[in-house]
């Protein structure tokens, strides 16, 4: 049996050759197998198209496991139609994403007492993270000084999911109330309610209560909001129109004749000036936050000097954010 130190606890402290049995092995400790002596299961009950195995999933735990290793051993069998070679019973996502991280070992333990409804039960009852629990985790790191593009690096998540799961915890009352009680489930209907109330309250304790009891879904918010826009633009042309009435009830004075300045004869029959190229009928300033593209809402005034609105491509939501931390990517119509 050979020893590999590379620290004198944890899974690293022991490095066995794959050939060797388990039963050599000392108790509890791992081993830390070849990645490439090891093979995933062809009927294990978690599908190639599974949201678990898509590129961007795989990238993300392999940013930690870079980051910080494989913390938790997978689970392998001996493989008896190939002798010194394992199947996995439990853990090919993390041998997985160690491969895309460029890891050659991975912790392991051997585990021959296996049947198929092992790997379905693993998975079946698995009770992961809530959004609130992420959300508390999130603001212990905030409130210990970390920066959100810090926390994003330690989780292997986007800044943008840090920004989203920090919003958790300073909710409107009526937000944080159907999201306690698990109407609200998915942290982006969180966000875009939050924006909604930012545009009109009143419009949104309503739709909660009209809603009591009943799950808050992405399509149900998409139809919310855009009777909010309907409505803001509404509210926008009738003042429009209140202006202009109060400009026709109350008109400045007409020049008379005499105070009017004939034009010159050869201007009258000049030709009429060329438009104005380059003007922006409906201007679009696309702008770049921490590796997210979307563009600031000219339209929307900031709460403060500093911050604009801005509405996220992907993701589609609105958020106030500092212009500190917003690059300019360029100035484009509608």
């Amino acid at each position: 049996m050979s020893k590999k130190s590379s620290s004198a606890h944890g899974p690293d402290a022991l490095v066995q050759p794959a050939h060797v049995h388990v039963a050599s092995l000392s108790p509890g400790k791992p081993l830390l197998l070849d990645i490439t002596m090891i093979d995933p299961d062809p009927n294990q009950p978690r599908q190639s198209d599974n949201p678990g195995f898509s590129q961007e999933s795989l990238q993300e735990l392999a940013n930690t496991i870079a980051l910080r290793g494989v913390k938790m051993p997978i689970s392998v069998r001996e493989n008896p139609a190939k002798p010194g070679r394992y199947v996995i019973n439990h853990g090919e996502r993390r041998w997985r994403g160690s491969q895309v991280a460029g890891k050659t070992h991975i912790p392991a333990f051997i585990d021959n007492d296996y049947s198929d409804d092992d790997q379905v039960i693993e998975n079946i009852q698995r009770n992961d993270l809530t959004a609130r629990e992420v959300a508390v985790h999130i603001g212990r790191k905030l409130a210990a000084g970390l920066t959100k593009s810090q926390i994003a690096k330690i989780l292997g998540k986007s800044p943008a999911f840090v920004t989203q799961h920090a919003a958790l915890l300073d909710l409107p009352d009526c937000i944080a109330d159907a999201f306690n009680q698990g109407l609200i489930r998915d942290v982006t209907v969180v966000n875009e309610l939050v924006t909604a109330y930012k545009q009109d309250a009143g419009e949104v304790k309503k739709l909660l209560q009209e809603n009591a009891g009943e799950d808050i879904t992405r399509s149900a918010v998409k139809v919310f909001r855009e009777f909010l826009d309907e409505k803001e633009s509404n509210r926008q042309d009738f003042n429009a129109i209140e202006a202009f009435n109060s400009f026709a009830d109350d008109p400045l004075p007409l020049q008379t004749v005499e105070e009017v300045e004939p034009l010159p004869e050869e201007a009258r029959d000049a030709p009429e000036p060329p438009a104005k190229r380059g003007k922006l009928k409906r201007a679009r300033l696309v702008v770049d936050y921490e590796g997210e593209q979307g563009c600031i809402l000219l339209t929307r005034l900031p709460s403060e000097e500093g911050k604009a609105w801005i509405k996220f491509d992907r993701s589609g939501r609105e958020e106030e954010l500092n212009l500190k931390n917003v690059r300019i990517i360029c100035l484009t119509e509608e």
